[in-house]
Parts: C-alpha cells; sequence; structure tokens
C-alpha cells in the first residue's frame, strides 16, 4: 500500500510539472502610442502597429475624432431636452404663441412623445423646443449618462495615459442613446436634432460645428511637419519599433501644414514661469535685508551711551 501511494505521489506530481511547462506566457502587446492633436489643442491618444497603413490609419484617427465630435454635440442638445422637452417642428419654431394661433400650426408629436413619469411645462423662451420637460428623476438619469459619456471621451484621458478607440466612442453613444429612450420610450421626432445624430442624419451646413468636422476623404495626418503619404505605412515615418510615441495632428486637406510643436509644454512653460516668479521674490527679500537706512536711527548711534554720561544729550545751538 505504501508503494503505491509513493506511485501516485510521483504520478502526481508529474502531471503538475507537465501542466507547469504547457502554461503559455502572455506578454500585454506593444503599440505605439499616437497622440492626436488638432492645432495645439490635444485630442486623444491612439494605439497602432507600425505595420499599419496610414491610409487605413487616416480612416481611423478621423472616425474617432468626428466620432467624439458627435457625442459632443449630442451631450449639448440633451440638457436643452431635459429642462424645456422635445424640439417643436422646424415651422413653428420661434414664433409666438399669438403666431402659431393665427397661422393655426399644430404639434402633432406633442402628445406622441411624452416624458416617462409625465411632463412638467417649462417654457423655452427661444422658442425651439415645445416646454413639457421631464420630471426631476428623469432629468437626473438625462445628465447623469451625460457626464458619463462625457468622462469615457474626454481630452484628460490624454493626462491619464487613456488610449480611445472607435469602441469608446460607439460606447458613449449607445449610453446616450438608452437614457433618451427610457425617458422617451416612444421615441423623439423625427426632426429633433438629437434622434438625427443617432440616426446619422444631422444637418450641419452653416453651422460652426461643420467647420470642426473632417470628412475621412479629406483628413490628413501630419509628423515632424511632414505630411504622412497614404500609401505608405507607419514604420516608413517612424521605424519599426513598437514602444514609439508621436505626436500627430489632424488636419483637413487644402488647410496647409499645421504649426510645429513648442520646443516646451504648457506645464513646463507654466513652472518655468512660477520658477522665476518665485526667484524674483526671493531678490525682492535680499534687497530689502542689504537695506542700510536704519544705520541713521538713534538706536543705532554707538556714541549715544557716551554722550548721555558727559551730558551732552538734548544740546540745542541758537537763541531761545
Amino acid at each position: 500500500m505504501l508503494r503505491g501511494y509513493r506511485r501516485t505521489q510521483k504520478d502526481l506530481r508529474r502531471s503538475c510539472g507537465t501542466f507547469q511547462q504547457q502554461r503559455v506566457r502572455v506578454e500585454p502587446a506593444v503599440m505605439v502610442q499616437i497622440h492626436v492633436k488638432r492645432g495645439e489643442e490635444s485630442q486623444f491618444l491612439f494605439s497602432t502597429t507600425v505595420d499599419v497603413s496610414i491610409e487605413a490609419l487616416v480612416q481611423q484617427v478621423a472616425q474617432i475624432y468626428n466620432g467624439r465630435l458627435k457625442v459632443d454635440r449630442v451631450c449639448s442638445e440633451i440638457p436643452e431636452l431635459a429642462d424645456h422637452g422635445i424640439t417643436l417642428p422646424p415651422n413653428m419654431q420661434g414664433l409666438t404663441e399669438d403666431q402659431i394661433t393665427e397661422l393655426k400650426l399644430t404639434d402633432e408629436w406633442e402628445e406622441k412623445c411624452v416624458p416617462s413619469g409625465g411632463a412638467e411645462f417649462k417654457k423655452d423662451e427661444i422658442g425651439r423646443r415645445n416646454g413639457h420637460a421631464p420630471n426631476d428623476k428623469m432629468k437626473n438619469v438625462l445628465k447623469k449618462t451625460v457626464e458619463e459619456a462625457k468622462a469615457l471621451i474626454s481630452k484628460k484621458q490624454v493626462q491619464a495615459n487613456v488610449c480611445v478607440t472607435m469602441d469608446t466612442v460607439t460606447e458613449a453613444l449607445d449610453q446616450l442613446r438608452g437614457a433618451v429612450m427610457i425617458v422617451y420610450p416612444m421615441g423623439l421626432p423625427p426632426h429633433d436634432p438629437i434622434r438625427m445624430e443617432f440616426e446619422n442624419k444631422e444637418h450641419l451646413s452653416g453651422t460652426q460645428a461643420s467647420l470642426q468636422v473632417i470628412p475621412e476623404e479629406e483628413a490628413q495626418l501630419w509628423w515632424a511637419s511632414k505630411e504622412m503619404q497614404r500609401g505608405k505605412k507607419l514604420q516608413d515615418y517612424v521605424g519599426k519599433n513598437e514602444k514609439t510615441k508621436i505626436v500627430v495632428k489632424i488636419q483637413k486637406r487644402g488647410q496647409g501644414a499645421p504649426g510645429r510643436e513648442p520646443l516646451v509644454s504648457e506645464e513646463e512653460h507654466k513652472q518655468m514661469l512660477l520658477h522665476h516668479y518665485r526667484r524674483q521674490e526671493e531678490l525682492k527679500k535680499l534687497d530689502e535685508a542689504d537695506d542700510d537706512s536704519h544705520l541713521q536711527s538713534e538706536w543705532s548711534d554707538r556714541h549715544a551711551l557716551k554722550r548721555q554720561f558727559q551730558g551732552l544729550t538734548n544740546i540745542k545751538w541758537g537763541p531761545r
């Protein structure tokens, strides 16, 4: 029995050793980290490989860049939805109640698109929305979701060294879409800008937002004051080192080369100014410490005690 027990232990150790040899150590993937900027303003971090083609890289970066803009536009509209309800039809926007009555205009979507839990009237002074806002509980759902979506695609992710992907942008849009569906189960009117953004039917022509969007076919990436040509690969510019970190600037075709990167970062510039200010304060204090005007004071006269003993103090010359 003892011999069988030892054989069993030996087989167990052998099997465990075989298992340990078969275990594969998974190393974290090393990828090129790209810091994307528009002008001098940081946008997001993106990771890829040196083998990627510039054509694919430009497409991916432009999609994320434009996707973040879409999230920002939706996030700017949802607080208005929470405060003043759905958007009025285009032919009723900006009109007063008397004008709407005179023209006999009606909003057919007012009764269809009612928020969960009932509506609370809060007039929109601009006349863009119908004023039937969600209750406080539903407002909190919308506003909290906006904060979470903004955090996902925030520019602060650059400082946190967190890369943004198209999946991140999609997740932010899905969160916003879900929150709107919770508050408005029947959906939004087809002319509401939030619904149009979700359905990719937004009309941005003539707006400030249209100047920020960069179509994929017109996007360009610049690195080290050189345009990355679409017919090449990333390794043609940065080499084959996967641990490379570079700063690229996205630009619209025809806008020319973007400005060069400053020699010192904004944070380093602030630290230099702070050091200069502290140095100036220290020199000012040293100048004050070297002031010898106190030597003209009575208490600093080293012969005052001698004159006091000799009765030569408070002597005044001239007629009394």
